[in-house]
């Protein structure tokens, strides 16, 4: 072998003695052409060899990340009322511009986020002007708030809903009004003029009839109006007053509000506190909630109006003798409604029919008072703190919480957020208002549309990944509930369906209940305990069923044999 590039030196050329610097040339050259075998050995195509760590060893690259698990689902969705609606706090959910409130550009930019998760409806928290981080005390119920952006942005935002087919509803705040708007203004600056023991005059000026004013003394929920002897209803806040919705010429004021919004192409309104509308007089909300749903369905034959009636089963019951569509099931929902209490008691072998049982009732009393209506179950929103707190921050008991939300029939609602299991209250229950409404958790930078939050919102330490991180885990919050709504979305039987107990599941752990929807009927098990179920498949008319879906807790796909369908802990499954 010749000197394979050995350099002779310079004053010893013609000869074979090497030098100090050809031996440094030399072991250059050769760990060059040793680097370059590694790569091939290894696979490696191009570049520059690196040279090797201080270790003389090379770090093992990191494993890629398994495929995240999907469905093989067909999505069968109906485009009418029956949706699956994401609530969303404009103010926190993205921020376009770099100010740290969100606006309606960067919720529009998000859009695509929002239906790939399978919404397909979206409620918008309070976007009219107003002098709150919270918006629900308005000061022009036509406008726009500044912080959010334009009416030429919520147009932009409702046209690319439009082409995704996501319904927008909006919160329709009609309890009250702010103190800063126009009509009080106008009412209270009156009101200073008129002497002692003068009656107000509609005629003079009309909008001391928009607002419940007297100069009687202590009445509960009622605020004293600066530089007068009158005193005003304001049962939630003294900058809130309260509007009287029995005054006709406010009616047609609020009638010309909501022709305005659905003609713009809002889908509907989220009707907030309308049992409040005269605090505890029931029939008398009856009567407005009627009134409303008969003008927006006059205006727009297929709006949808979902109104919060924070109570029980039995006043819920009677507000829907006013023929709205839904009403949002409180008894359901929150730190101490059915599911969450249930779920605290998962494996102790009747929790699951108990559920079931509970599920079918509460259902059989909507249709029973009004067959067009349909429920409206979630399990948290900006009011009631979030699942991460009711559960401890368990992953499991939070995933199966929300899969028992999302498959019950009706329209499911999702609170922006709950897909990553986002802290909420994080000082006791029930906590700041501030802190349940936190910036949506995108990434942990802080940038790419990260909003700030609150001022008054005390620091916010989230124990889950973000977004960011939590699409690519199989086994994330987030990926679970995507292909919950998935199941969802592919039977029409799930949003629909008339739901039995099915009898023939005879373990008691086991949420086992018959949808029947337009003559199809499909079987949904979920295995509220912590123990694998193995169930035998039952008949139904003489026809044995097949499993048609099945979800793990942990982002598995279930499977069936022999006649029987695995369920694994927390496991959730679909027969047909």
């Amino acid at each position: 072998m010749k000197n394979a590039g050995l350099m002779p030196c310079e004053h010893t050329k013609g000869h074979k003695k090497i030098c100090g610097k050809g031996i440094i040339e030399m072991k250059k050259k050769m760990l060059s052409i040793m680097m370059a075998a590694l790569m091939l050995l290894s696979g490696c195509s191009g570049g520059t060899a690196q040279p090797a760590a201080n270790t003389g060893t090379q770090e093992p690259a990191a494993p890629a990340a398994p495929p995240v698990m999907e469905l093989a689902l067909e999505d069968n969705r109906i485009d009418d009322n029956n949706r699956m609606y994401y609530e969303v706090f404009v103010y926190a959910f993205d921020d376009s511009d770099g100010d740290g409130i969100g606006d309606l550009k960067g919720l529009t930019e998000k859009l695509d986020y929002i239906k790939d998760l399978g919404c397909n409806g979206i409620w918008l928290m309070p976007v009219n002007s107003s002098t709150t981080y919270h918006k629900y005390d308005v000061t022009d119920y036509y406008a726009i708030d500044k912080e959010y952006g334009t009416l030429e942005d919520f147009q932009a935002f409702l046209k690319e809903c439009d082409s995704r087919g996501i319904k927008v509803i909006m919160d329709m705040v009609l309890n009250h009004s702010s103190s800063e708007h126009p009509w009080f203004k106008e009412a209270a600056e009156y009101l200073k003029t008129l002497a002692a023991g003068q009656e107000p005059d509609p005629s003079v000026c009309p909008y001391v009839d928009y607002y419940f004013f007297t100069r009687e003394e202590g009445r509960n929920g009622y605020a004293k109006l600066q530089g007068t002897d009158f005193y005003y209803e304001a049962q939630f806040w003294e900058g809130m007053p309260d509007l009287n919705l029995g005054c006709q010429a406010l009616r047609t004021e609020l009638e010309k509000i909501m022709a305005y919004w659905l003609d713009m192409g809002v889908g509907g309104f989220r009707l907030d506190a309308v049992k409040e509308y005269y605090t505890g007089h029931p029939d008398d909300n009856v009567e407005v909630i009627s009134w409303i749903v008969n003008y927006c369905k006059s205006v727009k034959e297929d709006a949808y109006v979902v109104g919060e009636a924070w109570d029980s089963k039995n006043a819920i019951e009677n507000y829907y003798r006013s023929g709205i569509d839904s009403l949002f099931n409180f008894p359901f929902a929150q730190s101490d409604g059915i599911i969450c209490k249930d779920l605290r008691k998962a494996g102790d072998g009747a929790t699951g029919k108990a559920l079931a049982q509970d599920i079918v009732s509460y259902h059989e009393m909507i249709r029973n008072v009004n067959d067009k209506a349909t429920d409206a179950p979630f399990l948290s929103n900006h009011d009631t703190g979030r699942i991460s707190g009711f559960l401890a921050q368990d992953p499991v008991k939070m995933k199966f919480a929300e899969a028992v939300n999302i498959l019950m029939s009706g329209n499911a609602f999702l609170y922006y957020g709950e897909e990553l299991g986002m802290v909420g209250s994080v000082k006791g229950f029930p906590g700041k208002d501030e802190n349940k409404r936190a910036p949506m958790y995108w990434n942990t930078r802080g940038d790419g549309g990260m909003a700030k939050g609150s001022p008054n919102m005390d620091a916010v330490e989230h124990k889950f990944p973000p977004y960011e991180e939590q699409k690519t885990d199989n086994a994330s919050i987030y990926n679970y509930i995507r292909n919950v709504i998935k199941i969802r979305n592919a039977f029409p039987q799930i949003g629909r369906g008339i739901e039995t107990v099915a009898e023939e599941i005879t373990d008691g752990d086991i949420v086992a209940l018959w949808k029947e929807y337009e003559g199809e009927t499909i079987l949904l098990l979920m295995n509220n305990s912590d123990q694998e179920k193995t169930i035998a498949i039952p008949e139904r008319d003489g026809r044995k069923l097949e499993l048609a879906a099945g979800l793990g807790i942990e982002g598995t796909e279930l499977q069936a044999a022999d006649g029987n369908v695995t369920l694994t802990a927390f496991g959730v499954a679909v027969l047909k």
